[in-house]
């Protein structure tokens, strides 16, 4: 059925204005006026923004790490998503050394068949590169749409890889048109630090981020930086943190090179205080890189309205506190790392960000949705309203006051990293190609309806319009 939204207040990147929206067929048809209504659904947007479908670039959705699997899988996860404003989510594939890269990414889609309710795509981790790995990567573009590439230069003997794989990973991204990723913090450094900490007895979860100082994410993410210059490639640094990471991802952008930055909605709010929390409580708030010292919020958010750093991604990644997290009583490396977040991202910028005056409305569009589609090949399908894009659209009501809770949440996780926090804003309903997920804030889509969405390579020419497209 044709669905014409009326009334509200299109938001994109770049425009703020009062419009109607017709969707045919899942495609945005028309954007106007007085637009033809006659046998269409109609849908009243009155006194709300209309903005496109966030989209989520650092998702962990049933992830085995440190002996158990993230609570939240691809049906609770992306249900979750879609009560958040979100529309589609890019999750990480895990590869194991030796293996064909198609395992990995055969995995992640059984994880994922029939389970979604909002579109998705996968990212992949490249743990080692030889002749072999290198002779994989084009079919991996090719054939299953996956043009971005993680590497991690964290958790020695279990991710982490070495200098020469991140840099020869860089050159062939630049060869084929893939975006590496990189989870920037000195590995080497952090075990050093972690077995001095266990000998000497500190074992609350308060040392897992003395452990992990800025300094350390700071010289990973700077030598990440500066690699990817001599490589003359592109790189995309996740959850970026601290003030020290910020500067060397602006200092090589200064220079000229093609360095983009992610931080995450727990940096922006949440401190290193959280982790000294009594009764164990501060392993709820262990993850990494671990929060940090609360002045380098400010540092942060002003990163996002500069332009220092460009969109914010969720690192979804939620274990239990009870049974999961704590495995790691007397022993905080034992902590499976990682926080429910996919729900809020989208609200705690609309609230911590528009709402106080630290960034635009239509920079807060551009940091949720369009600068990721544009990075991650998904623009312009995704990211936008625009004649032509896929309906994923968001109806937010900006003056609605709330309470961050468990006991409301979507996730399946038992605890909210968030809790008690009030925000101002919220999705009402939520659309994705066409189709309301969400509808006045309950969840009527259909598990399995979303999409499996291939993504186009790295600053890909815009064939249809013959011009590059400006990220």
């Amino acid at each position: 059925m044709k669905k014409v939204i009326q009334n509200g207040t299109i938001v994109t990147a770049s425009d703020t204005f009062q419009a109607d929206i017709l969707i045919e067929n899942g495609v945005i048809t028309t954007i106007g006026h007085n637009l033809e209504t006659h046998g269409a659904e109609i849908v009243d947007a009155k006194g709300c923004y209309v903005f496109p479908g966030g989209i989520d670039p650092h998702t962990h959705l049933e992830m085995p790490f440190g002996g158990t699997v993230t609570k939240d899988d691809f049906e609770t996860g992306t249900i979750a998503a879609a009560f958040g404003g979100t529309t589609t989510v890019i999750d990480f594939c895990l590869t194991n050394k030796g293996e064909p890269l198609k395992n990995a990414i055969k995995t992640w889609h059984d994880k994922s068949k029939d389970k979604s309710v909002i579109d998705y795509s996968f990212h992949l981790m490249i743990g080692e590169i030889n002749d072999e790995v290198l002779a994989q990567l084009p079919s991996v573009i090719e054939e299953e749409g996956i043009t971005s590439f993680k590497v991690f230069m964290a958790y020695k003997n279990v991710f982490q890889a070495d200098d020469e794989t991140l840099f020869r990973t860089l050159i062939a991204a630049k060869e084929l048109g893939g975006l590496v990723m990189v989870h920037a913090e000195n590995g080497d450094v952090i075990d050093y630090l972690t077995k001095k900490a266990l000998e000497e007895g500190k074992t609350e979860p308060i040392y897992h981020a003395l452990t992990r100082p800025p300094e350390v994410e700071g010289e990973a993410t700077g030598r990440a930086a500066q690699l990817t210059s001599l490589a003359q490639s592109q790189l995309y640094v996740v959850h970026v943190s601290c003030a020290d990471a910020v500067q060397r991802i602006a200092d090589e952008r200064n220079k000229g090179a093609d360095v983009w930055g992610e931080t995450c909605p727990q940096y922006l709010v949440l401190d290193q205080s959280y982790l000294e929390k009594p009764n164990f409580e501060g392993a709820k708030y262990v993850w990494s890189p671990p929060l940090r010292e609360k002045w380098n919020q400010d540092v942060l958010w002003n990163a996002l309205k500069n332009g220092q750093l460009q969109t914010l991604g969720s690192d979804q990644c939620s274990f239990d506190f009870n049974g999961q997290k704590s495995l790691g009583k007397g022993d905080f490396t034992k902590i499976p790392n990682g926080g429910p977040t996919i729900e809020d991202r989208v609200s705690i910028l609309f609230s911590e960000g528009v709402k106080k005056g630290r960034i635009s409305l239509n920079q807060f569009v551009d940091i949720t949705s369009t600068r990721i589609a544009k990075l991650f090949g998904l623009f312009p399908k995704k990211g936008t309203i625009s004649v032509g894009a896929d309906a994923d659209i968001v109806i937010f009501d900006p003056n609605v006051e709330r309470v961050i809770s468990a006991e409301t949440h979507h996730m399946a996780v038992d605890y909210s990293a968030f809790e008690g926090m009030k925000v101002t804003g919220e999705p009402v309903s939520v659309l994705s190609r066409g189709e309301f997920v969400i509808r006045d804030k309950q969840f009527v889509g259909k598990v399995g309806s979303g999409k499996y969405i291939k993504r186009a390579k790295y600053g890909k020419v815009l064939e249809d319009k013959g011009e590059t497209l400006k990220i």
